[in-house]
């Protein structure tokens, strides 16, 4: 298992936000897009970023096209603004699932409050070019993964990149078969015997997990 912690990467930003870009894939991101230290994702993922805003910050209403952008707040809250959703208030833990298509979409990130708060946000490249765009919010469950993105043509944005996001208490165990990317967004765990802490990216072929305290994880994987 390989492991990748943010605070060995440079910290950069934009706007009204600070972040830590830790999975650039260089087929959009150009070919020297890791050079930084960040990895390259896994199937479709090719983008993730590990983001705080400064007080009032905001990210300023841009576009999206052909592509679907996971944000997940971590703390504290997000006003979003865009041809999406727009108004809605997301809280931590809330998930926010914005599926672009053909027509794509504008949204602005804008945090209300006078403190930072911090986001996650993940790329996804559409499997099918042309697909109508679409908008959900999701709140994990304690103690099971919840399905936030891909899977079968039961669920909301079915893919074959798949993304689960799960809250889990103290000694729970998570077992998972097949390559893996993970990303550990609160707390500390064991994962295939080695210690993972808040901000840490890791990869394998497969996943033994022990949260060491209550954690927040998000595991993404192509299997069928």
């Amino acid at each position: 298992m390989n492991i990748l912690h943010r605070e060995e990467l440079p910290l950069g930003g934009f706007a009204g936000l600070i972040e830590h870009q830790l999975v650039k894939t260089p087929s959009v991101f150009g070919f020297s897009a890791n050079n930084d230290g960040s990895w390259s994702g896994i199937g479709n993922f090719v983008y993730l970023a590990d983001a705080k805003f400064q007080p009032f910050g905001e990210t300023h209403m841009h576009p999206h096209h052909e592509v679907d952008v996971i944000s997940v707040m971590v703390d504290g809250r997000i006003k979003h603004r865009g041809s999406l959703g727009d108004g809605n208030l997301l809280l931590a833990e809330d998930v926010q699932v914005q599926r672009a298509g053909g027509e794509g979409f504008i949204h602005n990130e804008i945090n209300p409050d006078e403190t930072w708060n911090r986001m996650i946000q993940l790329w996804v490249l559409p499997e099918q070019q042309g697909q109508e765009s679409d908008y959900k919010v999701y709140k994990p469950n304690m103690g099971k993964f919840v399905r936030i993105y891909g899977g079968n043509e039961s669920v909301d944005f079915p893919a074959r990149t798949k993304i689960d996001i799960g809250l889990f208490k103290k000694e729970q165990q998570i077992k998972f078969d097949g390559e893996f990317l993970a990303y550990l967004l609160v707390g500390k765990g064991i994962a295939n015997n080695e210690l993972v802490v808040e901000g840490d990216l890791f990869r394998g072929n497969s996943l033994s997990f022990e949260a060491q305290e209550e954690v927040r994880l998000l595991l993404i994987n192509t299997e069928q």
